[in-house]
C-alpha cells in the first residue's frame, strides 16, 4: 500500500512538472506569436508608409512637371529615370518586401527627384532672366524703332522741304511779238504780222540747287489750247505723261539769278497767227516753274 501511494505521488509530481512545462511552452508561444504579429504589423506599417512616401514623391514630381509645362521637356531623360525607379520600387513593395533595399532605392529616388527640382528651378530662373532680358531688348528695340521712325519722319519732312526749296523758280515772264524784215525785227501786237516771239524770264537765285546745266521746256499754247511745236517728236515727260513742248533751252545755272530769253520762229510764214490770248508755261524737272501770257490782236 505504501509503495502504491509513493508511486502515485511521483506521477502527480511528474504530471505537475509536465503541466508546468506545457504552460511555459504555451506562454512562450503566445509571447512569440504576439511579437511576430507586432513584427508583421510593423512591416505592414513600414510598407504602407513607404507606399505613401513614394506616392507623395511622385505626385509632387508630376505637379512640378505640370507647373513648369514645356520647360520640363528639356529634362525628359531625368524624368524617365525617376519614373523607372518608381516602377521598380512599386514592384518590390508588391512582391518581395525588403525594407532596407527599398529604403535605399527610395533615398536614391528622392535624391534624383531633388536634383530634378533644382535643375528645373535653375532652368526656370535662366528662362525667366532670358525672358526679362528679351523684354528689355524688345523695349530697347521698340524705343529705337520709335526713334528711327521719328528720324525717318523728320528726314522725310526735311527732304520734302529741301525738295520743295531746291527747285527753280521763274518769274517776270514776258512775251514780245515781232515782225521780221530781213535782218530787222519790228515789235508788233498784230496776229497777222507776227513772225517771231521772244519770251524772257528770270530764273531765281537758289543755293540749294546743284550748279550746272539745266534743261528748261517752254510751252506756248494758242487761244484754242493747242501747243505750238516744231515737230511731233518734241515731247517731254511731265507727271508720267509725254506732253509737247515749243522750245527747249539748256542753261548753265550757277545758283544765282539769271535772265533768260528764248525765241520762237513761226514755221508757216504764209499762215497768220491766231488772234487771242496765248499762255506760256515754263517747266523743269517735272514741275511747272513759271507762267505768263500775251495777246495778239
Amino acid at each position: 500500500m505504501e509503495d502504491n501511494a509513493s508511486a502515485s505521488r511521483k506521477w502527480k509530481i511528474y504530471i505537475s512538472i509536465l503541466a508546468l512545462i506545457i504552460l511555459a511552452l504555451l506562454f512562450w508561444l503566445f509571447i512569440q506569436r504576439s511579437q511576430l504579429l507586432k513584427l508583421v504589423d510593423a512591416r505592414e506599417v513600414e510598407k504602407v508608409e513607404l507606399q505613401k512616401e513614394l506616392d507623395s514623391l511622385m505626385s509632387e514630381h508630376n505637379t512640378i512637371k505640370e507647373i513648369y509645362g514645356t520647360l520640363s521637356d528639356s529634362l525628359a531623360s531625368k524624368d524617365s529615370i525617376i519614373q523607372a525607379n518608381a516602377i521598380e520600387i512599386r514592384k518590390l513593395l508588391d512582391t518581395q518586401y525588403e525594407y532596407y533595399k527599398i529604403r535605399k532605392k527610395m533615398a536614391m529616388l528622392q535624391k534624383v527627384a531633388q536634383g530634378y527640382v533644382q535643375q528645373m528651378d535653375s532652368l526656370y530662373t535662366v528662362n525667366r532672366e532670358l525672358k526679362e532680358e528679351n523684354e528689355r531688348i524688345r523695349e530697347v528695340v521698340r524705343t529705337e524703332q520709335g526713334r528711327n521712325q521719328n528720324l525717318i519722319k523728320d528726314k522725310e519732312e526735311l527732304t520734302q522741304k529741301m525738295n520743295q526749296a531746291a527747285v527753280l523758280q521763274a518769274y517776270g515772264v514776258t512775251t514780245t511779238a515781232f515782225k521780221v524784215r530781213g535782218n530787222n525785227s519790228i515789235e508788233t501786237d498784230k496776229a497777222n504780222r507776227t513772225d517771231k516771239l521772244k519770251i524772257c524770264f528770270t530764273i531765281g537765285e537758289n543755293s540749294l540747287i546743284e550748279q550746272g546745266t539745266k534743261v528748261l521746256y517752254v510751252r506756248i499754247s494758242r487761244p484754242d489750247n493747242v501747243v505750238v511745236t516744231k515737230s511731233k517728236y518734241d515731247v517731254f515727260v511731265f507727271n508720267g505723261q509725254e506732253i509737247p513742248y515749243s522750245i527747249r533751252e539748256d542753261i548753265n545755272y550757277q545758283g544765282k539769278a539769271m535772265r533768260v530769253c528764248v525765241d520762237w520762229i513761226k514755221r508757216d510764214t504764209d499762215a497768220p497767227a491766231m488772234k487771242g490770248r496765248y499762255q506760256v508755261g515754263l517747266f523743269f524737272n517735272d514741275r511747272e516753274i513759271g507762267q505768263g501770257s500775251f495777246e495778239l490782236r
